[in-house]
């Protein structure tokens, strides 16, 4: 076996270069041979040329070590070409047909080094590598860079005559497009690899020619145009450069020239456009310009700060709309005229935001944060907005389908968002709901429903469970009632005429006072409750009924006489028992539908036809702001409903004045409701209680807050306390840090907490 391999290894072929020496005068033989056709390939008489010899003569010179004297050859005759032909021709066409000659000089030599590289190949892949030289194409553009485009003559007039024809188009005439193109594209391919020769020879004189150009432009158009006209020049403007770069200047140039446009078309002048008079953005909100804004939001978006500046003039603006819709005059506010035209301008901003500025987050933070600023402003929105609400949620609104009234929910939610003081809202809406439910007044249960679930999404059951609450007692009245009818019927009790229904209300769930409400009730109506209290505290025993007169009503026989009668006869009866001794054409009946304290007021002219202010007040005992309501909507209120007659015929009530039975009222009407006076709001001393009880409410809401933030931290510093209490209650109300530190003072007294030895600001909690 290792005979064989032996043998194997004997016979196997080397071949080996032969060791000959080419001579000096061989060498320059073949580089002369070589030099000519080189310099005819650059006179385009290449068509008599053996490339095949001519590549073998290259190699040859190669491979025997005179690559060097090839190379440096080469970029002599190239270098010579170029200077003493060439660059004459450039010279001579610098004043006329510049481009054209430029560029055929250009594709003239792009074509003999791709006929030149393609005989010296063997050099690039020997020669060129060993050495870390630049290959035989890369020589021919470096030297057409430097002795053709970097002479002094031939690259000042390339930049300028670009530059010239760049001017002249921006101005609406029309160049040759194909020549820029053209010398853009050498510009870029003489850079080898890089954009360092297009970026120094066109496209940085290019951008500061764009600059000064457009400064001057940007000038002359905001002096003469409104800012609609200006936003959408500057957008033909930017729409027109980009263009140009794309198609014969480079791709490349289309960023920095935009970013140049950007700069001087909106960057330095954003504040000038925005505020301009009569066209600025103030008028465009003004006018409901969504295109215009659009179009200006768009271009601002393109610079740092664009956006933040056409916020703050939309800031500005909006929130003077909202100031003077939240700020109340002498005459008084409307509720209902309150919420909708905050409502209305809600829906204007959000119409912008949807149309103009795309949901953009921070417009969309800004138009919040402007409606929380107002909103708040007036100490009465939470009240307005439930009785907003209130007045959607009641029967008789015109016109309005559920869909309807659930979308004015969804939007007054919107604004129960904005709002500081959500626990006063709470407390309106519970007195509010209370009177819709006790009066049957209410639009639809489902409604109803909706809206209490929307306020469970927002402030959690606590608060709604109370409502809910309110709800179960109106049905297990129903209940009540039907169990009352049924006991009557057994016992045969006689409730002489009256028709009794009660709502029980559970104290706790109602905003109302449990105490009992100064009220004579006439003796019919009376001996009614008083069965209904033994039928009532006989199935429930331990429990408390009191009597809530202001929040009850009364359906009245009455029956009008058409002639005066004496004192001793009855204008008017709680039942229609017949007293009358006219004829029938004198006598005119009607059944009116009051409130409890109205009943109490027109029973009284059962005893006498005259009564004085005084006299009602003292007989009735109604509290006096009450008695007053009531007087007026019965003898001040509509022509068709005044069943009191006022002596004298003031709007105002005096304690001397006197009342009587209008008997010259006449409805068409049997059935004739007597609207109570419109009260759109609490009024001082209402306010005030309501005020009262919130802080009331809001002294153990701190307190409550405080007492867990402890009992989880142990041990804390005065001012991260008050920080972690105003983050807790936030979602309800803002606490001052002046009640948190009293309410902090009479923990502390209670024992709840202490404050450290070694610091008094430190608290910690007692166990």
């Amino acid at each position: 076996m290792s005979g064989i391999t032996k043998g194997k290894k004997d016979t196997k072929m080397r071949i080996r270069a032969f060791p000959i020496t080419m001579d000096e005068k061989y060498v320059n033989n073949i580089w002369t041979l070589l030099k000519n056709a080189i310099q005819e390939i650059q006179k385009k008489n290449n068509s008599g040329l053996s490339f095949e010899e001519l590549y073998r003569n290259a190699y040859t010179m190669v491979l025997h070590k005179h690559g060097e004297k090839l190379y440096t050859g080469l970029r002599d005759v190239v270098t010579e070409h170029l200077v003493l032909k060439v660059r004459v021709e450039v010279v001579d066409a610098l004043h006329n047909n510049f481009l054209q000659v430029l560029n055929n000089a250009w594709n003239d030599h792009q074509t003999s080094m791709v006929m030149i590289r393609d005989i010296l190949m063997y050099m690039d892949r020997v020669y060129v590598q060993q050495n870390n030289v630049e290959n035989v194409y890369n020589l021919g553009l470096m030297i057409f860079r430097d002795q053709i485009i970097r002479f002094p003559l031939v690259h000042a007039h390339l930049r300028d005559t670009l530059l010239t024809m760049v001017a002249k188009e921006r101005k609406g005439e029309v160049v040759d497009r194909g020549a820029v193109k053209n010398a853009c594209q050498m510009l870029m391919i003489l850079g080898i690899d890089s954009r360092s020769v297009y970026e120094e020879d066109f496209e940085k004189p290019f951008l500061i020619q764009s600059a000064e150009f457009y400064r001057l432009e940007s000038e002359k158009f905001l002096a003469e145009n409104s800012a609609s006209v200006y936003i959408k020049k500057v957008e033909a403007r930017i729409l027109e450069e980009a263009e140009r770069a794309t198609h014969y200047l480079d791709k490349s140039t289309e960023e920095p020239i935009v970013k140049v446009l950007e700069d001087e078309l909106i960057r330095k002048h954003m504040k000038t456009i925005v505020e301009m008079e009569n066209s600025g953005v103030v008028h465009m909100l003004k006018n409901n310009k969504s295109e215009d804004l659009a179009c200006m939001y768009k271009l601002f978006c393109r610079v740092p700060d664009g956006l933040r500046t056409m916020c703050d003039c939309i800031s500005a603006y909006l929130r003077e709309q909202g100031k003077a819709l939240v700020t109340e005059d002498d005459s008084g506010t409307n509720a209902i005229t309150f919420i909708q035209s905050l409502l209305d301008l809600k829906d204007r901003f959000d119409h912008f935001l949807h149309e103009s500025f795309s949901n953009d987050r921070l417009f969309k933070q800004m138009v919040s944060s402007d409606f929380e600023h107002f909103v708040n402003l007036n100490p009465r929105s939470p009240e307005y907005l439930s009785l907003f609400i209130d007045d959607r949620l009641r029967k008789g609104v015109k016109g309005m389908s559920e869909q309807e009234i659930e979308n004015v929910l969804d939007k007054s939610m919107v604004l129960f968002r904005f709002l500081q003081e959500k626990d006063v809202f709470e407390r309106y809406y519970k007195q509010h709901l209370a009177k819709r439910l006790l009066l049957n007044k209410s639009v639809s249960d489902d409604s109803e429903k909706n809206m209490i679930s929307k306020l469970k999404t927002e402030c959690g059951c606590q608060f709604t469970s109370k409502l809910e609450g309110m709800f179960k007692d109106m049905t297990v009245s129903n209940t009540i009632m039907e169990e009352f009818k049924h006991h009557l019927q057994l016992s045969a009790t006689n409730l002489n005429g009256v028709e009794l229904f009660v709502r029980v209300l559970t104290t706790g769930f109602w905003p109302f006072q449990s105490s009992l409400s100064k009220c004579n009730m006439p003796s019919a109506p009376n001996m009614a409750f008083e069965a209904f209290r033994r039928f009532y505290l006989g199935k429930h025993s331990g429990r408390q009924l009191s009597l809530q007169p202001q929040h009850g009503s009364a359906d009245l026989n009455a029956t009008f006489y058409t002639m005066k009668r004496s004192t001793a006869g009855s204008s008017m009866d709680l039942v229609d028992d017949g007293a009358a001794s006219s004829s029938a054409k004198s006598l005119r009946k009607h059944i009116i539908q009051v409130s409890t304290y109205h009943m109490v007021i027109l029973m009284l002219f059962n005893k006498k036809d005259l009564w004085s202010y005084d006299e009602i007040k003292n007989e009735t005992d109604i509290p006096e702001r009450d008695l007053m309501r009531a007087l007026q909507s019965l003898a001040l209120g509509k022509i068709t409903q005044r069943v009191l007659s006022k002596d004298p015929k003031t709007k105002d009530i005096e304690p001397d004045h006197m009342f009587t039975v209008n008997d010259q009222f006449t409805s068409k009407l049997f059935r004739v409701k007597i609207q109570s006076v419109a009260t759109k709001g609490d009024t001082e001393p209402e306010r005030n209680e309501t005020r009262n009880k919130v802080d009331e409410d809001r002294k153990h809401e701190i307190e409550a807050a405080i007492v867990r933030i402890m009992k989880a931290r142990k041990r804390l510093q005065h001012n991260v306390l008050v920080a972690e209490v105003t983050e807790q209650l936030k979602a309800r109300f803002l606490p001052s840090p002046v009640v948190i530190k009293k309410r902090i003072e009479g923990l502390i007294e209670r024992e709840y907490l202490s404050r450290t030895a070694e610091d008094r600001k430190i608290y910690t909690y007692v166990a």
